[in-house]
């Protein structure tokens, strides 16, 4: 047992040193020049060190604007998800009525659906009530969230119903018994999900390159990628250099909440499927 849970733990370690090691690439390369990127691609210390590279990048292209914008969009983006999913994983899981069963399963198949298939018919939509080339055409369509519905409805599953039957002998309703007794009792759930949305919003390219035309509504993985159009074959550090500034804030999100996905997945039943 202990030469199997030292393989074990061997392989984990060697899983994510190789997880590791882009990043740590991409870090080391973002303080070299182009010339000295190409004559040494291998090589991973600078030589010398370009620090001129983070301001530089940060002079060439808006990013405080874009930064802005990613930020309040992935904020309200999981404001506005952890509540409508949380009073639709209280339904699915408290209240019974006929077809919920039916509906609950339609209503998961729909995560099965791409989005590129969808994209056309939400133009549509979107266009018709004016939203396209603004914040809320990223905001909204990703509201209703299939598996944050099943995330937390795994976690109010696990609430005793004890607890709101005396809190309704004692005259609460379904919108007291929602509101005072299950959100804090799923508040590890919620946590997770709003971490798991909060990346997913960040990191969202699909979206902004359709909805999205004017520059000064870009958002971060949109102004990255045309950063790198328009600057990569002239300046790779620099490229390397916009990528790190990009990235900082999903791995301080990452940083923050490992732990509480992990726990949060394993209490759900979702890390053992």
């Amino acid at each position: 047992m202990r030469s199997r849970q030292v393989a074990l733990h061997a392989a984990l370690a060697v899983g994510g040193l190789a997880m590791l090691f882009p990043f740590v690439w991409m870090l080391l390369m973002s303080f070299k020049g182009t010339k000295q990127l190409l004559r040494d691609p291998l090589s991973w210390l600078p030589d010398p060190w370009r620090w001129a590279n983070y301001p530089d990048a940060l002079a060439t292209v808006p990013f405080g604007q874009a930064y802005w914008n990613s930020i309040y969009i992935a904020v309200l983006n999981v404001a506005l998800t952890l509540l409508t999913s949380a009073m639709a994983a209280y339904a699915f899981a408290r209240i019974k009525f006929r077809g919920s069963g039916v509906l609950f399963v339609v209503f998961l198949a729909t995560q099965m659906v791409p989005m590129q298939v969808t994209i056309v018919p939400l133009y549509l939509m979107l266009a018709q009530v004016g939203w396209v080339d603004s914040h809320l055409a990223l905001i909204f369509p990703t509201v209703a969230n299939p598996f944050a519905v099943f995330l937390l409805r795994q976690f109010i599953r696990a609430v005793p119903v004890e607890l709101e039957e005396a809190a309704r002998i004692d005259g609460a309703g379904r919108w007291r018994c929602f509101w005072s007794i299950v959100l804090p009792n799923i508040r590890p759930g919620l946590g997770a999900l709003g971490i798991i949305a909060f990346l997913a919003s960040w990191n969202s390219f699909f979206y902004p390159l359709v909805f999205i035309n004017s520059a000064e509504l870009n958002t971060v993985p949109l102004l990255l990628s045309q950063f790198a159009e328009q600057y990569g074959a002239a300046d790779y550090g620099l490229q390397l250099a916009a990528a790190a500034l990009a990235v900082v804030p999903t791995l301080i999100a990452f940083l923050i909440g490992q732990r509480r996905i992990i726990n949060s997945m394993a209490a759900s039943g979702l890390g053992g499927r």
